[in-house]
């Protein structure tokens, strides 16, 4: 069986919440999956997802609650998703929330990977779950689903439904699909070629009830870092890539700090990501750009300002260099990607 990596331990308490809403043993189940209790009282641990799949599997044999994992949706909140729960409770717009889900879920866990595509007037909020047990994978699929329309439906103070919600699995023997429906407020669709929340284009748009522009860009900052520290398996180009996105907020790095970072030297590091098909240059261009389309479109920050923060000495470089990536200048970039579409994931 492939790793499946790990799970912050806040994406746990929904369920054993729930579990104790049940009146189920609680420290039974947590000992029958190998977690110390001590172990959840720290938000910032992770531990590897196969505990994660045992005590699900635990509570799924002991609660004789078909919709376990739909039933504890109803116990979300901020930090069920560590800092990316509050970094979309501090977002404008619900647009701006679901864009940040994709770059910042590794710190939720290794479960499952979203992605959202937009369809003529509605989009498509996807989820793939990595866990292979069929009927782990189910109560795990329903659960994130049910989460993010709860949850929001609490940021946004509204009690909007998507237009349909799409499941790969078939509908469970002996439930009625009403029970969706009572959670959803939506048509449910089972045996679909995705996971997703199907929701009109016109949600994007709405505005959350307590956004700080300023505390945004400070969690964000802090999730950046939080990512950065999760990355020992990944490939060298990625894990250098993070320690650009770290090292970048005091100036440009030099590379011989980039290179003692990994214990190299500098020739050894550029021969390493030669061979992995990149170069020093490259990856730092690629992180420049991804970091300017990202405050361009998600901050008002000054122009200036974001040149200073990505290391450009004058702003005449950095429009030069963006130029060059994308053909517009940043101010055409912002006017041009704002215009045309809410959302930008």
């Amino acid at each position: 069986m492939d790793n499946l990596g790990y799970t912050s331990v806040p994406a746990l308490l929904k369920y054993l919440r729930h579990a104790e809403h049940l009146g189920l043993d609680v420290e039974q189940a947590l000992a029958a999956a190998g977690i110390q209790s001590e172990d959840l009282s720290d938000n910032g641990k992770r531990i590897p997802s196969e505990t994660h799949e045992r005590l699900l599997e635990h509570l799924l044999g002991i609660s004789g609650d078909p919709l376990f994992g739909l039933h504890s949706a109803r116990f979300v909140q901020p930090g069920s998703w560590s800092v990316l729960g509050y970094i979309t409770m501090n977002c404008a717009t619900l647009g701006e929330a679901m864009s940040r889900i994709v770059p910042y879920e590794k710190l939720v866990g290794d479960m499952g990977v979203s992605r959202i595509e937009a369809q003529a007037d509605q989009v498509h909020l996807i989820w793939t779950c990595r866990h292979q047990a069929a009927e782990i994978r189910r109560h795990m699929v329903e659960n994130v689903l049910a989460s993010w329309l709860l949850y929001a439906r609490w940021i946004a103070d509204m009690d909007r439904s998507p237009r349909e919600v799409w499941f790969e699995h078939a509908q469970p023997s002996r439930v009625d699909e009403a029970e969706y429906e009572a959670v959803f407020g939506c048509p449910i669709r089972f045996e679909q070629p995705c996971n997703a929340l199907i929701v009109p284009q016109e949600y994007l748009g709405v505005a959350l009830r307590q956004a700080d522009a300023n505390l945004l860009r400070t969690l964000e900052e802090h999730a950046l870092t939080l990512m950065a520290g999760l990355d020992d398996d990944e490939p060298l180009p990625l894990r250098v890539k993070n320690a650009l996105r770290l090292l970048l907020k005091d100036g440009l790095p030099r590379k011989e700090r980039v290179a003692e970072k990994f214990n190299m030297t500098v020739r050894t590091l550029q021969r390493h990501l030669q061979q992995a098909g990149t170069s020093y240059q490259q990856i730092l261009d690629e992180l420049r750009q991804e970091l300017a389309e990202h405050y361009l479109l998600r901050s008002d920050l000054a122009i200036q300002d974001i040149a200073s923060y990505l290391g450009f000495t004058e702003s005449r470089s950095f429009h030069r260099g963006f130029k060059a990536w994308t053909g517009q200048t940043p101010g055409e970039f912002r006017e041009s990607r704002r215009q045309a579409a809410p959302l930008h994931p």
